[in-house]
């Protein structure tokens, strides 16, 4: 078996990839090519994957949930076109788990693996959605293997973030440093990715040095990543920057349709007396959330429960937003979720607090 790698306690430059920037602006010149491309004529089945993959991981980089329900809807519509292959299947999959629609995802799935799928491309998805459920050793059962055979970037990585979620942060360390020099591609998405769940995970164990190095690198590699910019904020409202968090999240909260910029930039103002502008923001995040909750209530009730923790003012719907996204995934953050919520909720621990 592949030894993990030592431990990268710090980033350091880290793979060479195109600048972010060029990238980003690549990823648009290929959505509008397979744009026309289908235009023109009947696109091949690869030829509208490769469009639903791009429009989704648009999405995830910009932020912008509109991209990712249009990537869902043309993989909805793939399966229609051709419900026989393989590779539709595991499309919609892909973007089910998006929307945390895991249930539909594993079907389809299977449904992969009936047509004779790759069984490495089902098992990587698999792996990802147990990861996501919080069944940790059924992901490891996969990914284990998958790194004894094929110890390249996607598994490497996928290990990491497993053993992370697990609170294992030493061997996620290890794991991480390891699918970073396996790395050898030179897009910058997948290592931007990478750098910004690890300092997610190192905001979850309260390390905000570290949170911050790795978010900070993802910003590097990628400055239009609104996640890592989001969380770069975050970071800096929590270490008292709060001018230069203001400034990082109000172009987010402006660009951006996920509403949780806005809920981010509504707390900070709020907490330095801006109440005015803070109840505005408050108000715009409000009405997203409920609009989201009523299309994909099961991808949201943990961003939209947090809303309601803070500034939203409402305890005991977030409750029972957070008590929601715990029967979906029981995982750790899910769970200290549950139990902040429980907290501001009971008027006796409120009294306390």
């Amino acid at each position: 078996m592949l030894q993990p790698a030592e431990p990268a306690v710090r980033p350091g430059p880290g793979p060479v990839t195109t600048a972010g920037v060029i990238a980003v602006r690549n990823l648009e010149a290929r959505i509008e090519g397979q744009v026309a491309r289908a235009a023109a004529g009947p696109p091949t089945v690869d030829d509208r994957i490769e469009l639903i993959e791009l429009i989704a991981l648009r999405g995830h980089v910009l932020g912008r949930v509109a991209d990712v329900e249009l990537a869902v809807a043309y993989a909805d519509e793939l399966v229609a076109r051709v419900p026989i292959d393989a590779r539709s299947f595991v499309a919609r999959a892909r973007t089910s788990g998006v929307f945390h629609r895991f249930t539909s995802a594993l079907t389809d799935l299977d449904t992969a693996a009936a047509f004779g799928g790759d069984r490495a491309e089902i098992d990587a998805e698999r792996a990802g959605i147990y990861q996501a459920l919080g069944r940790y050793d059924d992901a490891l059962a996969i990914l284990r293997p998958a790194v004894d055979g094929r110890a390249d970037f996607g598994p490497l990585a996928a290990l990491a973030g497993v053993h992370g979620e697990r609170g294992e942060m030493d061997e996620a360390e290890h794991w991480f440093g390891a699918a970073t020099h396996s790395y050898r591609g030179t897009s910058p998405f997948p290592l931007a990715m990478l750098e910004l769940q690890r300092g997610r995970l190192w905001i979850d164990h309260d390390d905000l040095g570290r949170a911050r190095d790795w978010c900070e690198a993802a910003v590097r590699r990628l400055p239009a990543y609104v996640p890592a910019q989001g969380h770069l904020a975050e970071i800096e409202a929590a270490l008292g920057e709060t001018a230069t968090a203001i400034a990082r999240l109000r172009p987010l909260a402006l660009a951006s349709d996920d509403p949780d910029y806005a809920t981010q930039l509504a707390r900070i103002l709020g907490d330095v007396g801006r109440t005015d502008e803070a109840q505005a923001w408050r108000d715009r995040a409000q009405a997203r959330y409920d609009d989201l909750l009523g299309r994909h209530p099961e991808a949201f009730a943990d961003h939209a429960a947090e809303f309601w923790l803070t500034v939203g003012g409402d305890p005991a719907r977030a409750l029972r937003l957070a008590r929601r996204n715990l029967a979906l995934r029981p995982t750790a953050r899910a769970r200290a979720l549950v139990r902040r919520a429980s907290g501001c909720s009971d008027p006796k621990e409120r009294k306390h607090r």
